[in-house]
């Protein structure tokens, strides 16, 4: 921190560590590697650039960015963390249709233990559903389902008609 000890971008640049070092309250001695990875993805001028013009109150949050962009980027040179937002986005629309999937599921149980109640009241079996056109299409599913008892063709059935698109355009599975 600019006294005996050099910070981690003054070493691995291999120069003196002045007192007011831009890089020394951000990448302390000991942790090199986080340096490094900043240093190999955006280079040592673009980080002193972008440090120098926030504010001091930002800059910790701002270098905490630089070393997740640089690991991600490393990790996946094209995409970087757009990549695994987008990993994420999907595992949870996969997740929101095994969600719906299991709900319409215990529906078709519900009904064929008590169809006179869950038909009288749909909303109640779906945990207080908002759309009518969602306890319709559930009731369609457990007619199917009843009459099939194979919850492999209800999962297709209910899978298909639950297909929503992307904000891209495409269809979201």
């Amino acid at each position: 921190m600019g006294g005996n000890s050099p910070c981690a971008s003054c070493k691995l640049l291999r120069r003196r560590c002045a007192k007011d070092c831009i890089f020394a309250p951000y990448f302390p001695s000991d942790d090199p590697h986080k340096f490094a990875i900043v240093h190999k993805v955006f280079g040592a001028s673009n980080v002193s650039k972008t440090l120098q013009e926030l504010p001091l109150q930002q800059r910790a949050d701002a270098v905490s960015s630089l070393v997740y962009e640089a690991n991600a980027r490393i990790r996946d040179p094209v995409y970087g963390c757009v990549g695994a937002i987008s990993y994420l986005q999907n595992q949870v629309s996969q997740l929101q249709m095994q969600l719906a999937v299991a709900q319409a599921e215990i529906v078709c149980i519900q009904m064929q233990q008590d169809p006179i109640m869950v038909a009288a009241n749909p909303q109640m079996a779906l945990g207080q559903a908002d759309d009518n056109d969602q306890a319709f299409l559930l009731q369609n599913q457990c007619f199917n389902f009843a009459n099939n008892n194979s919850s492999s063709s209800t999962y297709v059935n209910i899978h298909e008609s639950l297909k929503r698109e992307s904000i891209f355009g495409d269809i979201v599975s």
